[in-house]
């Protein structure tokens, strides 16, 4: 019983041995990714072709993976390529090699100039990558580098993956990767060395020669030969015959005016924007044996290498003249100082003690009260004003001197060039810039930026503020430009003299508001002159009756009457003297006694429609020539009517919330009919004076042809008439155009109410451009600054011919049109616009800094001035460019001059000296030919190939590589050895 009970009572312990530890589930995502990534079983392609390293597309797709709770990424970087024709393919050979293993032996794509580091170590066309996920994680430590190696190890050897896989291990900058690939029966292992210090045994070919055959470790007695491919890099830094023609801007702001001429940007570098030249010569295909590099000599003359290719370095972030532009005017759009705070309180306050003179103190009444700006006359306004600015601030205090005001206020107001000849009388018939440019791609930008056009004052106005900016005081400058500009708006509408520069019309649109502002401020000039000036109205262009009265309100009008100037200028003539607003009473009481508007009801074609006849007809334009009225059968005149009130788009924005917020009750509806009807209410009233015993269908006929609706009726005696009557919509009871008829008198234009209130809309303008604050000046005129800078970047362009900047130009008006459309767009937008043209300008002045050190425009012979252009523009598109001829082609001698210009500009004995006492056996094997012309390798490529077989002298002969790179502070050597695993 005891014997029974004693296994009973002992612990029975199983250990599950099919549990799957940390490591083995490492392991199994890695099979798991390279499962779903399609990575698994042989690796088909074709042979690799020239240069399709660098000309085709390379792609990466990446994975997270975690070794317990260490992150890893694993990505898959490889070359796309078109999928290959299966049915023209050869059968694959039963031993074949894996496709990374041809590839370590394919020549055809060395050095590529822009890859993936391991691309450029090892020719792969294909690889996967472990690394740790966080970029501060590192793998140091041998044990765990052994485990990575060992999981990817029989990862590749249970999917049977071809494809290369590596690890990454120390810090990141090193790029320390070591892997594996696996293939039926071979193995190759990727090792890497990377030290600071280079011994000096391996500085040479010789020396990295033993190395790879010590490693290869080769059975054979007569070793295979080993095959070298070798690139020396020589580096250009010193440019000291040529020197940068640019002036920087510090050299403009001397006595004289500007520097530059104003309405112009500046281009340009200040500083060479390409700071080195490297020189990569190469020999491709070197059997051992052939070239002697040891440490006393070597055979290695960049002029006979057979291969040349360039690349150029830089400047990182040159000073560019219009990009400085751009950013110092942008910077201030974030200043918060008004124009008082930047230049003291108002420089006018005092003028009104020291001039005792009673229109001044009536002045204050009519002037709005954030504007202490008097009325100056003709004569002392500018004498005065600077009088003034000179007493707050001291004379020598003040931001601009008058030769730049006045070169400025010239180029501003051309017109005040006639001043002192003709009293300005010449600046008064038409603004300048009323006949437009030519409609190309150029001249409509401004629509698309919302800026203004080219040549308007508006656009003139920014370039200059722009330059007194950078140049000439900075924001006190700025400020007080505005200052005198705001001066000359009110002067100019005080003394009825036309703003130049902008075009005829009312405000566009299309424009930036302060340019819609300036030419609301034209508008109510031109309505005020023709008002003041009498008989001589019918100077302005516009007058109240020509659009309004004639071609705009109907498609069924007559021709121009030779008459009509003559009309205009006649009823003009009655017009009142005085600028209070027109009467709205009517003055001729006698005339208009008894007009029987009660008569006027609904009802057309009643007797009781019409107006009584023994009104006598006013304020006619001309006979509409086809049109008759229906009840007195008279003529119809068509009337001079006042024009709709021109609107900037901040007022019309205004309007159209006001009347939303009228609502939608009846009530709100029928307010917002009225407010709508003012013109059509004048209208009808300017047409009821011109024809007396008028009725609504006559208006009608005339204004809205189409709610005129006739048709061919049969009457009682069988002829065929033709009888009209009102649409359908104007049948309505007590629709809007009924009640306005009913409520209209016969009242001409001229003795009307202004729906135009010119002196109200003149000093709110005024007003809005007095209170502008330079931050707010410079939102405003951003975008004329950002189009003239485009437009200054493709002027340049087309010298240089750049295909690449043509496209970017193209992005740059595409992102701006988007962003600048829109009120106040974001500051990031508005940067990520100046960064693009500044980058534009960079690209510009590199093209111009190589055509400049390779003599392109020297160049007699056409055949080489081509060779070398398209040399040049190939060095800014592409990231190294190969030299045809090498180094006896013309691109060729002219790289080999520079070098030796900077070789003998350099200082070659102490360098000597210096060389003989460190001992370099690099520099002291490097004695004989180029040394001369050529300053010391700065970079030194190898790369060692061979096939051999291993490890033993009976297995399969596999491809062995060696890379080696040597520079100052780094030496680099990425081996990939492979061995037979079947036969060893």
């Amino acid at each position: 019983m005891a014997a029974d009970s004693e296994p009973e009572s002992e612990v029975f312990e199983i250990t599950d041995f099919t549990t799957a530890s940390e490591w083995e589930r490492f392991i199994s995502k890695i099979e798991e990714v390279l499962n779903d990534w399609k990575l698994i079983g042989i690796s088909s392609g074709k042979p690799l072709e020239k240069g399709v390293y660098t000309t085709g597309a390379w792609e990466e797709k990446s994975d997270e993976i975690s070794f317990a709770d260490f992150r890893f990424s694993i990505t898959h970087h490889y070359l796309v390529q078109e999928p290959s024709d299966k049915d023209g393919k050869e059968e694959l050979v039963e031993d074949a090699l894996p496709l990374p293993m041809q590839d370590l032996l394919c020549m055809n794509n060395d050095f590529p100039p822009r890859a993936h580091c391991l691309v450029r170590w090892y020719g792969l066309r294909e690889f996967v990558v472990i690394a740790p996920a966080a970029n501060n994680d590192a793998v140091l430590s041998e044990s765990k580098c052994n485990l990575l190696l060992s999981s990817i190890s029989i990862a590749l050897g249970n999917t049977g993956c071809q494809v290369p896989l590596f690890v990454q291990i120390h810090h990141k900058w090193r790029r320390m990767y070591v892997g594996e690939c696996q293939g039926p029966g071979v193995r190759t292992d990727f090792e890497m060395v990377h030290l600071r210090k280079v011994p000096n045994q391996y500085t040479h070919l010789s020396g990295l020669l033993d190395i790879f055959k010590s490693k290869i470790g080769c059975p054979l007695t007569p070793l295979p030969p080993v095959s070298m491919a070798i690139r020396l890099t020589y580096v250009l830094q010193d440019w000291q015959q040529y020197f940068w023609p640019q002036q920087p801007p510090d050299a403009l702001v001397g006595g004289e005016v500007g520097g530059l001429e104003f309405g112009k940007l500046p281009f340009g570098a200040c500083e060479d924007p390409i700071s080195e030249l490297h020189l990569a010569t190469t020999w491709p295909h070197l059997t051992e044996g052939i070239v002697v590099d040891n440490d006393v000599y070597s055979d290695l003359d960049p002029v006979q290498a057979p291969q040349w290719s360039v690349r150029v370095r830089k400047a990182d972030n040159p000073q560019c003249l219009l990009g400085d532009f751009l950013t110092e005017f942008f910077k201030l759009c974030r200043r918060k100082e008004s124009t008082d705070e930047i230049l003291g309180r108002s420089a006018f306050e005092e003028e009104g003690k020291e001039v005792a003179d009673i229109t001044h103190a009536l002045s204050k009444l009519t002037e709005p009260a954030p504007v202490p700006i008097h009325k100056l006359s003709v004569t002392n306004m500018v004498h005065s004003a600077k009088k003034k600015i000179r007493k707050h601030r001291g004379v020598d205090e003040s931001p601009l001197n008058n030769e730049v005001l006045n070169t400025i206020l010239l180029f501003l107001f051309p017109d005040a060039a006639d001043k002192l000849a003709d009293g300005f009388e010449s600046r008064t018939s038409t603004p300048a810039g009323n006949n437009p440019p030519p409609e190309n791609e150029d001249h409509n930008l401004f629509s698309q930026f919302k800026s203004a056009p080219p040549d308007s004052l508006t656009y003139k106005l920014a370039l200059c503020l722009c330059m007194i900016n950078f140049y000439h005081g900075g924001l006190k400058g700025v400020a007080h430009l505005w200052q005198e500009f705001v001066l000359e708006m009110r002067y100019r509408w005080e003394n009825n003299y036309l703003v130049p520069g902008l075009a005829n019309g009312p405000p566009d649109l299309r424009c930036c508001l302060l340019h819609q502002k300036l030419q609301m401020l034209n508008c109510c000039i031109e309505r005020k002159k023709a008002r003041d000036e009498g008989k001589r109205g019918s100077t302005s262009d516009r007058s109240p009756g020509g659009t309004s009265g004639d071609a705009g309100k109907g498609a069924d009008h007559s021709g121009d009457n030779p008459d009509k100037e003559k009309e205009v200028g006649k009823s003009w003539e009655s017009w009142s003297d005085s600028e209070e607003e027109f009467f709205e009473c009517l003055s001729d009481t006698e005339d208009l006694k008894g007009n029987g508007q009660e008569n006027g009801k609904k009802g057309g074609a009643k007797e009781g429609n019409k107006e009584p006849v023994n009104l006598k007809p006013e304020g006619r334009l001309h006979p509409h020539g086809k049109l008759m009225l229906l009840h007195p059968g008279e003529p119809l005149y068509i009337p001079i009517t006042q024009e709709p009130a021109p609107m900037t788009e901040d007022l019309l924005e205004e309007q159209s919330k006001v009347l939303a917020k009228l609502g939608t009750s009846a009530e709100g509806a029928h307010l917002r009919a009225r407010m709508q009807s003012a013109c059509l209410l004048s209208d009808m009233e300017s047409f009821k004076a011109a024809n007396p015993g008028c009725c609504l269908e006559d208006f009608v006929r005339w204004y809205s042809p189409r709610d005129y609706i006739e048709e061919e009726v049969v009457d009682e005696k069988g002829n065929i008439v033709i009888k009209g009557e009102l649409s359908a919509r104007m049948k309505i009871p007590s629709n809007m155009w009924v009640e306005a008829w009913e409520t209209a008198k016969p009242v001409p234009a001229r003795r009307q109410k202004r729906l135009f209130d010119d002196t109200r809309e003149a000093e709110k303008v005024l007003h809005y451009l007095a209170v502008q604050k330079p931050a707010d000046l410079a939102r405003h005129l951003l975008p004329c600054v950002i189009h003239a800078a485009v437009l200054k970047v493709k002027e340049e362009e087309a010298l240089e011919d750049i295909s690449s900047v043509k496209k970017i130009i193209k992005q740059i008006i595409s992102h701006s049109s988007k962003v600048l459309r829109f009120l106040n767009p974001e500051d990031k937008k508005l940067e990520e616009i100046i960064a693009q043209i500044m980058s534009v300008e960079a690209i510009i002045a590199r093209a111009r800094s190589l055509k400049a050190k390779f003599g392109v425009e020297k160049c007699e012979n056409e055949e080489e001035k081509e060779d070398l252009q398209r040399f040049v523009n190939c060095l800014l598109e592409q990231p190294e460019v190969s030299v045809i001829g090498a180094g006896r082609g013309p691109a060729g001698s002219i790289i080999h001059k520079l070098f030796v210009n900077a070789q003998r500009v350099s200082a070659v004995p102490p360098l000597d000296e210096e060389l003989r006492r460190s001992g370099s056996s690099e520099e002291r094997r490097l004695n004989v030919g180029a040394i001369s012309d050529f300053p010391p390798p700065t970079g030194r490529e190898v790369i060692l190939r061979t096939t051999v077989p291993r490890p033993a002298p009976y297995s399969k002969p596999l491809p062995q590589r060696m890379y080696s790179v040597l520079t100052k502070e780094d030496f680099r050597l990425a081996g990939a050895f492979s061995a037979d695993t079947t036969f060893f």
